[in-house]
């Protein structure tokens, strides 16, 4: 079994910053791509980046020049740097992860976090 663990989230005024972080454990053999998603209460959850095995990124449009995605493969973990953060960036935001685990036998799934919520208000 993995767990995704998120930490990070909280409440700043618009045009600040808040780094979210999140690390996977469990018998991991491999992590095929690791992501960031946002869900607001009555919207569909949206990708807002994604960062694959060789490094290339990926950002919901909104997004791009403020938020940076970035890994730590020996920590299996995931970072999202959010710059110049607007209201419209207030939402719950999950990590999201496809993972190849097991010792005896390997297992690809899709895993999420718990969710850490990001509030942008003045």
């Amino acid at each position: 079994q993995v767990q995704l663990v998120e930490s990070g989230g909280g409440l700043v005024q618009p045009g600040e910053s808040l780094r979210l972080s999140c690390a996977a454990s469990g018998t991991i053999l491999s992590i095929l791509a690791m992501d960031w998603y946002r869900q607001v209460p009555g919207k569909q959850r949206e990708l807002v980046a994604a960062i694959i095995g060789g490094g290339s990124t990926n950002y919901l449009d909104s997004v791009k020049g403020r938020f940076t995605i970035s890994r730590d493969n020996a920590k299996n973990a995931v970072y999202l740097q959010m710059n110049s953060l607007k209201p419209e960036d207030t939402a719950v935001y999950y990590c999201h992860a496809e993972i190849v685990s097991g010792g005896s036998s390997s297992y690809r799934g899709s895993y999420w976090g718990q969710g850490t919520q990001v509030t942008v208000s003045s």
